[in-house]
């Protein structure tokens, strides 16, 4: 069964790091990447794969910073 969540992405940061936001009920990705030619979403997929074990797929929101996830 797959789960969605809520993710906005803050790239070009000095670390790359994920954190819940009770505000968003979501998360702030922080990635190291630049928001150009899917820098950025790579970093997103392969940090959030790391931290769900699981594997991830964007649902929408390629060119945005909101984003919604799909965990497989």
């Amino acid at each position: 069964m797959a789960d969605i969540i809520k993710v906005k992405v803050k790239a070009n940061s000095s670390e790359s790091k994920i954190v819940y936001d009770p505000i968003i009920s979501g998360y702030k990705v922080f990635v190291k990447a630049q928001a150009e030619k899917g820098k950025a979403n790579i970093e997103l997929i392969n940090l959030l794969t790391k931290f769900f074990k699981r594997k991830v797929e964007i649902v929408s929101g390629f060119t945005s910073d909101d984003k919604v996830i799909k965990l497989i």
